[in-house]
C-alpha cells in the first residue's frame, strides 16, 4: 500500500483499538500516538529518501506537538497504535512490526554507542505495558506481553509475558486479553510474602514441636521452588 493508504490505516486502526474514541474532535485533539505515526510515516519516507535533515526536522516538531519522540529512519509496520503516547521514545534502529500495541511512557532504546542495529526489534502483535524499557539490540516475540514499568534486556520468546526489573519471563502461551494488565502477578510481593511467612514458620517450630507447622513448611518449600522455577525461565 501506499503512503496514503498506510495513514489512513492508522486512522481507522484507532477506533478499533481504542472504545473511549466517539468523534473526531476527540481523534483530532486526543491522541497525539496517531498523529505521531502519520508524521513518521511521511518523515521516514523522505529519510529513505536522503532528505535526512527535513525527516529530522518533520520529527523533532512532532515531538514538540505530540511529546512522543521517534527517529524517522526507525522500521514501523502497519497498524501500529501508540495509547496516549506521552513520554514514548523510538530509536534510530528500532523495528516494530505489523499490530503492535504501545501504551505511554515506553523506550526503545540502546545500550550501546556503537553503530549498526542497538534497538529493539517488536514483533508481530506484542503489547508493551505503560512505562516499560526496552534496551538493546534484542526481541520481543511474536504476541508477546511486557507488564507495566519493567526493564527488559533480554530477549522475549513468542507468546510470553515478561514482567520485573530487570524483567523475566512468568508465563508462557498467548495471553487470551492483552489489555489484562492487572491479573499480572506480583514477584517481589509474592517474595517478601514467602520469606516473611517462612521466617514465623521457623520459629514456632523453634518454639515448639508441631507436625501441622512442619507440614506447613513444606508447602512453603514447594511455593519457593515454583517461585525459583519461574524466575529461571
Amino acid at each position: 500500500m501506499g503512503l496514503y493508504s498506510d495513514i489512513k490505516e492508522d486512522f481507522s486502526n484507532a477506533y478499533k483499538n481504542d472504545p473511549a474514541l466517539n468523534s473526531r474532535v476527540d481523534f483530532i485533539f486526543n491522541y497525539p500516538g496517531v498523529w505521531a505515526i502519520a508524521w513518521y510515516r511521511i518523515a521516514h519516507r523522505l529519510h529513505n529518501s536522503n532528505f535526512k535533515r527535513i525527516a529530522r526536522t518533520i520529527m523533532g516538531l512532532t515531538q514538540i506537538l505530540t511529546n512522543i519522540d521517534i527517529h524517522p529512519a526507525a522500521i514501523i509496520g502497519k497498524r501500529v497504535f501508540i495509547d496516549h503516547g506521552t513520554g514514548v521514545v523510538i530509536g534510530q534502529t528500532s523495528i516494530i512490526e505489523d499490530d503492535v500495541l504501545i501504551y505511554q511512557g515506553v523506550t526503545l532504546g540502546g545500550v550501546s554507542l556503537v553503530q549498526g542495529k542497538r534497538h529493539p526489534t517488536i514483533c508481530k502483535g506484542a503489547v508493551i505495558g505503560a512505562g516499560a524499557k526496552i534496551l538493546g539490540n534484542i526481541r520481543v516475540g511474536e504476541n508477546a506481553k511486557i507488564g507495566a514499568n519493567s526493564v527488559v534486556v533480554k530477549e522475549v520468546p513468542d507468546n510470553s509475558t515478561a514482567i520485573g526489573i530487570p524483567a523475566h519471563v512468568i508465563a508462557k502461551g498467548r495471553c487470551q486479553d492483552p489489555f489484562m494488565h492487572n491479573m499480572l502477578p506480583d514477584i517481589n510481593k509474592e517474595m517478601f510474602e514467602y520469606l516473611l511467612k517462612r521466617v514465623a514458620v521457623l520459629e514456632h517450630i523453634l518454639v515448639e514441636d508441631n507436625k501441622g507447622l512442619l507440614e506447613e513448611d513444606l508447602e512453603l518449600e514447594n511455593i519457593y521452588e515454583s517461585f525459583i522455577k519461574a524466575m529461571k525461565n
